[in-house]
């Protein structure tokens, strides 16, 4: 309605005028506390929208934006909320600025409508802009039926948006209930994902959809829950026990990471390693002995702490993020304990993503190599171990970090040149005394190279015995590789951690001038 000259006097005000200042003041304050107001969740134990918020960002630092977005309208008497279902806005972590959603499963199941979308979409376009972190906390029916298309081209925005920040702004989603359909996408493309254990559930498509399309029957537990996406499939990066601990992880996730691609990872003061006398005592003496590879990483990085990402997928090769004398960096290591360590189509997957996310945000790379090379097996080749195998291959290649490796004990064939070797661009590559650098092991070797004078000997295993034991004298050891350059330095396991810190130190100011293009085009 038309203000009046009258209604825009102080004397007006004064008296309490419908359209004075303070009634105005007043009706925000009302319309506020109203569009604010807390549903209590549907799940017992789980926090709302605002209270998942407040956890996890710094006390008093939330601001909100699109307080009074309302859903569009569908039809006579449909509701509007405020808000729409999704809460939006920036703060801070540890005093550092993050932008973060998290949508409302009691509007709408949390549904994505099109106000909704917008409102997300519009967040991550301010942290592109002011590059800082954005944190998705998802509970999601999927999209919003009654508001059709408009739901589905918000998702395929909310996706675009994804990909531009790709490699530019951290990205972490927390799925803290349903996940499902197109709602599940968003979070793939992101960098991490975490799920709440025996809550979380991530499918494209459910249970009682499967079972009417296929005739096959199963649970949303089995089909996408938080344990599958964690073991099974590898969807999720960490597993939570509740809706305190995935928060936990992504303040914990988050004081590695630099805001953005232009911008160095926060740095600690450092902290020494529990001690690294122990490590020349870890490699087992007998060749084929298991041992874990997690001893020797705790013993080398700060405090020994480790924040492994992928722990239950592809237990065969070690992914985390750790710090050296106070300075994030990427450990990848292959771990004995599980498979011998061997490269199979999970672990190269997981290790290439880590690789690429490190490179990507000036993360400088560790690795261990201990390794008997890639997985062989009728099932591995037909599930195309060449192509997704290739892809940790051209994650190394293409890395700028500052790279360095440890070979630890075996690195053969094509484990070897994969695993951080210098022919992939590593710049400082040492190795422990155990270290066994060569096409195969002594066994395999000599089966191959000598299989006729086997076939003749009248005692094939004393033959065995010492062409083996001769072949390891002169391809199980460093040094060929040493002379060749391919190993700078062959260094006691106790100096482990001190020669790293100093390769990191020399590599700080790196310079790696690619080639012009648009991009490569990874084995997808």
């Amino acid at each position: 309605m038309a203000v009046t000259r009258e209604a825009t006097t102080p004397q007006a005000t004064k008296t309490g005028s419908a359209d004075g200042t303070a009634a105005r003041i007043a009706d925000l304050a009302h319309r506020q506390e109203q569009a604010a107001v807390a549903v209590p969740p549907r799940r017992r134990g789980a926090l709302g929208a605002r209270e998942r918020i407040e956890r996890l960002l710094d006390q008093g630092s939330f601001t909100e934006t699109g307080l009074f977005v309302r859903a569009r309208p569908t039809g006579d008497g449909a509701r509007r909320p405020d808000g729409d279902g999704v809460v939006t806005g920036y703060g801070t972590v540890d005093g550092r600025p993050v932008c973060v959603f998290a949508q409302d499963s009691t509007v709408f199941g949390g549904s994505m409508g099109e106000a909704f979308g917008e409102k997300t979409v519009a967040l991550m376009d301010l942290a592109l802009k002011t590059g800082c972190p954005v944190i998705g906390l998802n509970d999601s029916g999927g999209a919003r039926i009654q508001e059709g298309v408009a739901s589905l081209a918000l998702y395929a925005e909310l996706v675009r948006r994804n990909v531009k920040a790709s490699g530019v702004i951290p990205q972490i989603s927390v799925v803290l209930g349903p996940c499902a359909g197109g709602a599940a996408y968003s979070p793939a493309i992101t960098d991490f994902t975490v799920m709440v254990d025996g809550v979380s559930h991530m499918f494209v498509t459910g249970p009682d959809v499967i079972e009417a399309v296929t005739g096959e029957r199963t649970t949303a537990e089995e089909l996408g829950g938080a344990r599958a996406s964690n073991s099974v499939n590898g969807n999720a990066h960490f597993l939570a026990a509740d809706d305190e601990d995935a928060l936990d992880i992504v303040r914990d996730l988050l004081s590695y990471l630099p805001s953005n691609n232009l911008a160095r990872p926060p740095e600690y003061a450092p902290a020494p390693a529990p001690g690294g006398a122990g490590l020349d005592q870890v490699v087992p003496d007998r060749t084929g002995q298991a041992y874990d590879m997690r001893d020797i990483l705790r013993a080398v990085v700060d405090d020994g702490e480790l924040l492994e990402v992928q722990e239950l997928f592809a237990p065969n090769i070690v992914c985390a993020l750790a710090r050296l004398e106070g300075a994030s960096v990427g450990v990848v290591a292959n771990q004995p304990l599980h498979a011998a360590g061997v490269l199979d189509i999970d672990a190269s997957e997981k290790a290439a993503r880590f690789v690429r996310f490190c490179d990507a945000f000036g993360i400088p790379l560790v690795t261990f190599a201990d390794v008997p090379g890639y997985l062989s097996g009728v099932h591995q080749e037909r599930a195309g171990i060449i192509r997704r195998g290739a892809k940790l291959l051209y994650a190394y290649a293409e890395a700028t970090v500052p790279k360095v490796t440890v070979v630890v004990r075996k690195a053969y064939g094509g484990g070897y040149a994969v695993m951080g070797s210098k022919h992939l661009g590593a710049d400082l590559n040492l190795a422990w005394p155990t270290a066994r650098i060569a096409v195969m092991g002594a066994e395999g070797a000599v089966g191959v190279l000598h299989r006729r004078e086997l076939a003749a000997a009248d005692d094939p295993e004393a033959l065995r015995a010492r062409l083996v034991a001769a072949y390891e004298s002169v391809h199980g050891t460093p040094y060929p590789a040493a002379e060749r350059g391919y190993v700078d330095a062959v260094i006691a396991p106790r100096e482990t951690r001190a020669q790293l810190c100093r390769a990191l130190r020399a590599l700080r100011g790196k310079r790696a001038p690619m080639p012009e293009r648009r991009h490569g085009n990874i084995p997808l």
